[in-house]
């Protein structure tokens, strides 16, 4: 094997946001930006020698071409194993399962997540650390840091590898080993949920679900998982085969991109009783009653609510734990449950030292992500799963297991409201301006509504101490309502805003009113407190989930 060095020099811009580096497709194709990426990862990493390394991604374009060119890194890097998914194929809560399963030093990621593929779309790597989780900021921070220094990237002289065929081959010392990407992963959750009672579910012929994959990589997934193992009718899968570029959609389970999924079970014509979609990589998820979408914050809450219901999770739950711009409705559920609550940044690299600690069991994110201490990243397939397993012992429609959970601890009225793609400066001028009026603002009267306190979100790890500053701006509000800002790291263009509102309502009289209907005032502070239309030019968001 010959190990080849290839003269480099930086590229700008190389600093990984919440979940990795994400970019153009044409702007990883650039001559040496993926491989100095790599090559900073490899540089940060030690004891690497002779250790397995899980690879995978989502299916998008520039997928395979990415592999093959990390392979042959990793084996320049003294790797003694690659366990990659046929065809290159890993859903990001698969390939933390192999990671943990095979107890792999570490993996790559390939992905961008919820973002369009093809040609002109986006792609993205992250590195993944032995628990199966995103590495952490200490790490992340060292690589953007041998970014901006390196001088050459290593690899060796060797061909291209068929990625369909399972099976094992060498490059160089290096074994490769293609391994069916669904096994592991599937055989997981067959362990935590009840699929004789699911698949009793499914068989009835008064309940009928659609799983919308999106084009995306969970098709595979959910084939084998519902349709094989679990007996759902052919046809149960919508748009179940990775395509390289979605196919032409925007893989983000959400009403606005999966609004298909929505109308046709707002239909009755439609027979449907349940509905579910997934994103590019797998993680996120959407979940539809009929004429009834879940929003992420409620379905964490339900799932928390319903543990003692799932054979993975009767025995107790330690804790959870949400990100904090998700609203508040698990901590109702968590105070009853006499278990810890913890409040997190946005990430879910920040849930893996909670998970580690066995101080918190299930988590979720507001962006259509939940998951629990099985793998260390959200995953999509699996609260679908939670919510078939509820739903067959409960014998209850999807709908009214949320409404009863509002009767119970009352409804935290909750909606976000993206604007995307909006000029960087502007963004980071916005974010500026709030946070240098935060002391002002506190006993202000703000569209008749009194501000009770107003911060930067800061959070301290309660496992390692570590200190994370600056993640979201906070407006809190006498009534206990409150309206979050922040900017997101999981786009690749421009910057985009997110606007977080969430107002508590005990009276069940008033669970029914409309959401946005409901939140018309904190909508209205938002954009006095902030100054969106003239920060940003926009006159209303893009996206309101």
């Amino acid at each position: 094997m010959k190990l080849i060095s290839v003269p480099s020099a930086p590229f700008s811009g190389q600093k990984p946001g919440t979940s990795g580096l994400r970019k153009k497709v044409t702007v990883f194709r650039q001559p040496r930006y993926l491989e100095n990426f790599v090559q900073a990862i490899f540089d940060t990493l030690s004891g690497q020698q002779g250790k397995t390394l899980v690879l995978g991604g989502d299916g998008r374009f520039y997928n395979d071409v990415a592999i093959q060119t990390i392979l042959r890194m990793a084996a320049a890097a003294g790797f003694g194993r690659v366990l990659v998914g046929r065809d290159g194929i890993l859903s990001t809560p698969a390939a933390s399962a192999v990671i943990r399963k095979w107890q792999a030093f570490g993996g790559i990621i390939l992905s961008a997540s919820h973002n369009p593929g093809g040609p002109d779309g986006d792609f993205g790597i992250k590195y993944n650390l032995s628990n199966g989780g995103p590495a952490n900021e200490g790490f992340t921070d060292a690589v953007y840091q041998r970014t901006q220094e390196i001088s050459a990237y290593h690899t060796v002289d060797a061909a291209d590898i068929d990625l369909g065929r399972i099976g094992e081959l060498h490059i160089g010392e290096m074994l490769v080993t293609i391994i069916d990407p669904v096994a592991d992963y599937a055989e997981l959750l067959e362990s935590l949920f009840d699929f004789e009672r699911i698949a009793a579910l499914l068989a009835r012929p008064d309940f009928r679900m659609r799983f919308d994959a999106m084009h995306a990589v969970n098709g595979p997934y959910a084939h084998e998982i519902l349709e094989r193992r679990l007996g759902a009718p052919a046809g149960t899968v919508v748009n179940g085969t990775p395509l390289p570029d979605f196919g032409g959609g925007h893989p983000d389970p959400n009403p606005v991109y999966a609004a298909e999924l929505v109308a046709a079970l707002a239909d009755s014509r439609s027979g449907l009783s349940f509905g579910a979609a997934s994103d590019g990589d797998g993680d996120r998820n959407m979940i539809v009653g009929r004429d009834f979408v879940v929003s992420p914050s409620d379905s964490l809450a339900v799932i928390a609510a319903n543990y003692a219901l799932i054979p993975g999770y009767a025995s107790g739950l330690a804790g959870v734990a949400r990100s904090m711009p998700t609203s508040c409705a698990v901590d109702r559920v968590a105070r009853e449950l006499g278990i810890p609550c913890y409040e997190t940044p946005t990430g879910w690299k920040y849930f893996g030292s909670l998970l580690d600690a066995g101080k918190a069991t299930i988590c979720g994110e507001e962006s259509a992500g939940t998951g629990s201490s099985h793998v260390r990243e959200k995953d999509g397939l699996w609260a679908v799963l939670y919510w078939l397993n509820i739903l067959a012992v409960r014998d209850t429609p999807a709908d009214v297991i949320v409404r009863e959970h509002w009767q119970r601890f009352g409804r935290n009225v909750y909606s976000r409201h993206d604007y995307e793609g909006i000029d960087t400066a502007a963004g980071d001028r916005l974010m500026n301006d709030l946070r240098a009026r935060l002391p002002q603002l506190v006993g202000t009267l703000c569209n008749e509504l009194r501000v009770a306190a107003a911060d930067d979100f800061a959070y301290t790890d309660p496992v390692d101490g570590s200190l994370s500053e600056r993640q979201g701006v906070r407006i809190l509000l006498e009534d206990g309502s409150r309206v979050v800002f922040r900017l997101s790291g999981t786009g690749t263009e421009g910057a985009t805003l997110r606007v977080y509102l969430e107002r508590y309502v005990a009276d069940a009289s008033q669970h029914e009113v409309p959401t946005q209907e409901a939140l018309a005032p904190l909508i209205g502070l938002a954009e006095t407190v902030a100054q969106i239309a003239a920060n940003t030019g926009r006159k209303g968001p893009d996206v309101i989930s």
